[in-house]
């Protein structure tokens, strides 16, 4: 057996619309997904995710290039493709006009799980997913966010060995997240290859075993996460906590010219790239700003590189 489960190479979308300039969605795509991992396939809006994979799950024909998924080729093999993946891509619905239970048993069904033990695993999920008193109502009643959860609730209905989760959390409050984000990891234990997109970063840091980073369609970076911080070696990122943010301080910041600068509360986070006696003395100054009551110090973190990436190709 490959330890490979998923292939690309080569691989280009144009779409063509009369009357309008190409869009090459994807432009020379290659990269690996090895079994077992969680794959995060990052970049801006545009950069072309999605897109992949619509390819990937044989939604999307490509235009050039080679796509398999477990060694089936995406385009002359897509039915295999089908039976061995399960999806949730943005613009999926679920099925508005049954239950949330009859989703999942319909979703098992087409899958090949049936009866009891169906049934005893779609207990289980809507429990896992805060589902339960929406067992019985109609999908299209449900919240967007409910919806969401019922797309992503589907995919443990069955044991595909290839998930992909395009902004899985979408619509989840904090605490079913984390919840959702415990159970992919369970699924990576138990074998499952996943490959995911989010536009929140700290998702891809804490559950991505590799990371391929795009933009306009083409590779920016690629590697797991150490190695994606060796690009931001020098990049510091530091969190101060004032009992009141003092006055005029982030125009003060602003003109460092950070990577990254927001306020959260009475929380300054900033991330830029310069020198360590440079941060530390920056460090000491914010010190002497206020009454302070915490502060870290500490390396980039993956949205650093990322913004650090994107300004990068944008120069």
């Amino acid at each position: 057996m490959s330890a490979v489960a998923i292939s690309v190479v080569d691989l280009v979308k144009v779409y063509a619309r009369r009357g309008q300039p190409q869009v090459r969605a994807i432009d020379g795509l290659s990269f690996d997904v090895r079994r077992g991992a969680i794959f995060g396939l990052l970049g801006p809006n545009g950069a072309g995710k999605s897109t992949t994979l619509k390819v990937l799950t044989t939604i999307v024909r490509p235009t050039s290039g080679s796509a398999s998924v477990l060694g089936y080729d995406v385009t002359t093999h897509g039915l295999d493709v089908r039976r061995n993946i399960s999806v949730v891509i943005q613009e999926q619905a679920a099925e508005l006009f049954l239950s949330v239970r009859d989703n999942l048993l319909t979703f098992a069904r087409f899958h090949g799980r049936v009866g009891p033990d169906a049934n005893r695993r779609a207990d289980e999920v809507l429990e896992q997913f805060g589902l339960v008193a929406e067992a019985g109502r109609k999908t299209m009643d449900l919240s967007g966010g409910f919806k969401r959860r019922v797309q992503v609730a589907k995919m443990l209905m069955v044991d595909t060995p290839v998930m992909f989760l395009d902004e899985f959390s979408s619509g989840m409050d904090p605490i079913l997240k984390r919840s959702v984000m415990d159970l992919l990891r369970r699924e990576r234990e138990s074998g499952r290859t996943i490959v995911l997109t989010t536009q929140i970063l700290s998702e891809a840091e804490e559950l991505c075993d590799d990371i391929l980073i795009v933009n306009k369609g083409r590779q920016v970076a690629r590697g797991d996460l150490p190695t994606l911080k060796l690009l931001s070696q020098g990049v510091y990122e530091v969190s101060i906590t004032f009992d009141q943010v003092p006055e005029g301080l982030l125009a003060e910041l602003e003109r460092r010219e950070p990577l990254r600068l927001s306020v959260s509360g009475n929380t300054v986070e900033i991330a830029l790239r310069e020198n360590e006696e440079h941060v530390l003395g920056l460090v000491g100054d914010l010190l002497r700003r206020g009454r302070v009551l915490r502060v870290e110090v500490g390396g980039a973190s993956l949205e650093d590189i990322f913004m650090e990436l994107m300004q990068e190709v944008r120069s």
